[in-house]
């Protein structure tokens, strides 16, 4: 089946624009397949389900990505400057798509532009963080497995890492689950 979305696309839908997330077809006997297509508002990030039969004829809307640094918070928003026009861009929480306990001042992000207004923050998967707090290395005496302890990162966030991560180390952690991913390596 020749599909006219993909993921990440923006479209306009009854009068909102929104993310396209995610879509699947789904069988049902011997009715013919229907697309299923998850969305997100990028106003408010509520996310909806639509068919793709809903949302016929589908109404793109143009969007853009700029280069930014975060600045700081203020209330209830996150001020981002853009590197290219020095202009201020303000994103609430659900705007950063859970991406807050990764905000470090100073480091630089994209935003998504739709209309030129600022919509969303385009994160990455995977970010850098030093280590600030944890146990000393150690070995696990007699146990087998993945043996972990806690550790304290310099954003405040508190992950489970291998035995053998000290204070000062960089890791990885993935900004989806907020798990260790790895050792960067320096």
């Amino acid at each position: 089946m020749q599909v006219p979305i993909k993921r990440g696309m923006v479209i306009r839908h009854q009068n909102r624009v929104y993310f396209i997330d995610d879509f699947n077809e789904r069988h049902t006997g011997q009715q013919r397949p229907v697309l299923h297509v998850q969305m997100r508002d990028v106003i408010d990030g509520r996310h909806i389900e639509r068919t793709l039969d809903d949302l016929m004829p589908l109404q793109h809307v143009e969007y853009s990505y700029r280069p930014v640094k975060y600045e700081y918070h203020r209330g209830d928003e996150f001020v981002f400057m853009d590197l290219e026009t020095y202009d201020e861009h303000e994103l609430n929480e659900q705007q950063l798509g859970g991406f807050r306990p990764f905000l470090i001042e100073g480091q630089e992000f994209r935003v998504v532009l739709v209309e030129g207004r600022a919509v969303r923050l385009d994160a990455p998967e995977i970010v850098s963080l030093h280590v600030t707090t944890t146990a000393a290395p150690a070995h696990a005496v007699g146990s087998t497995g993945n043996v972990m302890k806690e550790a304290t990162l310099e954003n405040g966030l508190e992950v489970h890492v291998p035995l053998f991560i000290k204070n000062g180390d960089l890791i990885r952690v993935d900004t989806r689950t907020k798990v260790y991913a790895g050792k960067e390596k320096e």
